[in-house]
């Protein structure tokens, strides 16, 4: 029997993109999964029914991770619909590609809010049951942006470096209570907010392509199988940064 049978996922940003590839890896492990999404409706509903007619179990559920009041009422959604959340994904996030002379204290909070911030939020709405229960996963989608600055601004670095810290500290004071953390740093996957960013491009990766998605998927699946390994970054980057 796969380790994951019978555990519930709760995975942020899962409409398309990273989010999608991962929710459906969990799913196919055994993993019962909740979908969180704020704008795409539709396609979020197309990721249920995937994972739904392949004989999983899956909820789609709208909130902005943003705000702790929409984090609150999206875990207890969760908890209703499919159990108690083992393995939280923090994967919603938004690209704001700028010159760094267009920036504006607007999209800097806004930028922190949705990366960051709710990285925060999702993570203390579950923790308390993952603690109760002495088992938890928690993965955090950082970027190689944390690490090189990359191609997006400031906002969007600062925010992924700060999801590593966080990684860190939770890694660290969770660690004897059956709760990993760890965060993935892809570079140039594929996905809609890369290739919608006129600076990025595959000449900038060692290995010459994009990265896709279930490369990315691949690892994420591994961390929630995996108890020994925390407070660690996965780089799934094509050699952009070599640690």
């Amino acid at each position: 029997m796969d380790e994951l049978q019978g555990r519930v996922a709760l995975v942020t940003g899962a409409s398309r993109g990273l989010g999608r590839a991962i929710a459906v890896s969990l799913a196919g492990a055994g993993a019962a999964v909740a979908l969180n999404y704020v704008r795409r409706a539709d396609e979020a509903a197309a990721v249920e029914r995937e994972i739904r007619e392949r004989g999983g179990r899956s909820v789609a559920i709208q909130a902005d991770v943003s705000l702790a009041a929409e984090v609150a009422r999206l875990v207890g959604a969760t908890q209703a619909a499919l159990g108690p959340i083992d393995i939280l994904i923090n994967n919603a996030g938004v690209s704001r590609p700028q010159r760094i002379e267009d920036i504006t204290e607007r999209d800097w909070d806004e930028v922190i809010a949705i990366n960051l911030k709710s990285c925060f939020l999702a993570t203390q709405a579950v923790l308390p049951g993952m603690r109760e229960r002495r088992w938890g996963r928690i993965v955090n989608l950082s970027s190689v942006a944390a690490q090189v600055g990359g191609v997006v601004g400031p906002h969007y670095a600062a925010s992924k470096a700060g999801m590593n810290g966080m990684t860190h500290y939770y890694a660290h004071w969770l660690a004897k209570e059956g709760i990993t953390v760890n965060a993935i740093a892809p570079a140039l996957v594929e996905t809609e907010m890369v290739t919608s960013n006129p600076n990025a491009s595959p000449t900038r990766i060692p290995v010459g392509r994009y990265g896709a998605p279930d490369e990315v998927a691949e690892v994420a699946l591994m961390l929630a199988r995996n108890g020994y390994i925390t407070g660690q970054t996965i780089n799934v980057n094509g050699g952009w940064y070599m640690s």
